[in-house]
């Protein structure tokens, strides 16, 4: 199981969460509305929802409902291959 990253990261981007990180694997571009974490990476340490100002990295078993999306969000970001490949919208 890995974290997700949700919508109150949207504009956000503090970025604790990557300084945080001890395997890397939450990125994201400058243009990038949000940042992500690459579900084949993570270890599930929880340091980056401890971390996150905006309460925004949830367990995957535990993402509410209402962002339930952000699991495909995140895993698309990195479907090429994990260099953040484009997405849609992330409504």
């Amino acid at each position: 199981m890995a974290f997700v990253i949700t919508e109150p990261c949207i504009g956000v981007k503090d970025g604790a969460c990557m300084k945080a990180c001890p395997v890397n694997c939450i990125e994201g571009r400058p243009g990038d509305p949000m940042l992500y974490i690459d579900p084949t990476r993570c270890i599930d340490c929880d340091v980056c929802a401890m971390v996150c100002p905006v309460f925004a990295v949830f367990p995957e078993n535990l993402v509410p409902e209402k962002w339930a999306h952000f699991k495909d969000v995140n895993r698309d970001y990195f479907a090429d291959g994990g260099t953040g490949a484009p997405h849609g919208s992330a409504e």
